[in-house]
């Protein structure tokens, strides 16, 4: 059963400890102990490759992005001057097959490099969409698994980021190592007035939908949500939800809902996904 566990993981840098503000880390810290035990749950997988979709690495126009460098490292900055700084393996072969599947499917997707060929040097910058998910599993719990960093696209239809899920489930299935996939994702960002996106009152139904159709084992109901809707609450969440409704497709998994909050403008939802 290679594709054993995935995930649903926020990626807003106050998670991490060390990069919250003072007078407002209480407010992260229900969302924080969820993506610990989540962390904890993917070191007992003890996967070989960790596949984690986020929105804020490359954004390639109508292409779905696949990270095929050797290594991403990055750093992440708090209040105060503190960061925090993190370095992965990536699992080329798993990158190369994905997007050769994908290319052979007809599917919008661009392999992606930086800076060198291979070696040390071919190391794409990290974003935090995959930095905060990831320090919890590779710092905080020292999982030395490799990774796949994977980038949906928002001008595609929903149900091509949805066979892409399907894509890497099936290679997943044929590997005989252990597969784990995080969708890094925060989700409607319009719960405040004061936050830079505005209030808007689908972002509460928004998320109320989605953490329904998690505690329902439903995932793949987000594909009927309309884009009106979805541009009012203003997610970031949906496209790599999309990818999980794939992988769900072709691997029977049971949601679970582990937390729901919103410490600031936007909306965190935990959830873990394991073979039913």
């Amino acid at each position: 059963m290679p594709l054993e566990y995935a995930c649903i993981v926020p990626h807003g840098g106050d998670i991490i400890p060390q990069l919250a503000v003072r007078r407002t880390e209480h407010l992260f810290e229900k969302t924080r102990e969820s993506v610990r035990k989540i962390a904890r749950d993917i070191r007992e997988v003890r996967p070989y490759t960790i596949i984690i979709a986020t929105p804020h690495n490359l954004r390639l126009q109508n292409s779905i992005a696949i990270v095929t460098a050797e290594n991403s490292t990055g750093q992440l900055k708090g209040s105060g001057g503190r960061k925090v700084s993190l370095s992965l393996r990536c699992d080329r072969k798993f990158a190369q097959d994905l997007l050769e599947e994908s290319t052979r499917k007809s599917m919008p997707v661009v392999g992606a490099n930086y800076g060198t060929s291979e070696g040390p040097a071919s190391d794409m910058p990290m974003d935090w969409g995959t930095l905060v998910p990831m320090w919890f599993v590779a710092k905080e719990e020292r999982v030395k698994a490799r990774t796949v960093i994977v980038t949906p696209s928002r001008e595609i239809p929903l149900s091509q980021n949805i066979a892409f899920g399907m894509a890497i489930a099936e290679i997943a299935e044929k590997s005989k190592k252990r597969i784990v996939f995080i969708a890094s994702a925060d989700q409607a960002h319009a719960h405040r007035k004061s936050g830079p996106y505005g209030y808007h009152r689908s972002a509460v139904k928004y998320d109320e939908f989605v953490s329904l159709a998690i505690q329902e084992n439903r995932i793949e109901s987000i594909f009927r949500l309309s884009k009106r809707f979805v541009g009012e609450a203003k997610p970031d969440s949906l496209w790599q939800m999309a990818m999980l409704a794939g992988i769900t497709k072709v691997v029977g998994m049971r949601g679970n809902l582990l937390s729901y909050a919103v410490p600031t403008y936007y909306g965190m939802i935990c959830a873990s996904f394991v073979r039913a």
